[in-house]
């Protein structure tokens, strides 16, 4: 089975495709304008959630280094300091930072690249060279 029939069939039991609830969390935490707790999130998301689940999202989240915590009396207050391309990007970097050869990994991501995407790739390492030097 495919990741997109994966996916497809994931949503069709009910359950999220990888990363969604993340994403959603993130929103939800992007949405507020200052901190706010799993509850307040929890809140947000629904949909028959545990608090549970909402609680271990943040923490693989902040693991992942895409939100931040703050003690607040006896509980958490959580501040989103990623987007959802700020997260993907992340995910993009634990799985390079895991391959042994990383030079075959970034030569056949570039070659999979559609045209136009390359293009955007070369021209924003060109900026980062520019702003380096």
């Amino acid at each position: 089975m495919t990741e997109r029939n994966e996916g497809a069939a994931g949503r069709q039991s009910g359950r999220r495709a990888q990363g969604e609830l993340e994403a959603e969390v993130l929103a939800a935490l992007r949405s507020a304008s200052r901190p706010v707790t799993a509850a307040y999130v929890h809140e947000r998301l629904g949909q028959g959630l545990a608090y549970t689940t909402v609680i271990t999202t943040l923490t693989r989240l902040q693991a992942k280094g895409a939100v931040a915590r703050q003690r607040a009396g006896r509980a958490f207050e959580w501040t989103a300091v990623a987007d959802e391309a700020g997260l993907t990007a992340l995910r993009m970097r634990r799985l390079l930072d895991a391959e042994a050869d990383r030079e075959a990994v970034l030569s056949r991501f570039v070659t999979a690249l559609l045209p136009d995407d390359e293009q955007l790739l070369r021209d924003l390492l060109a900026q980062s060279d520019e702003a380096e030097g």
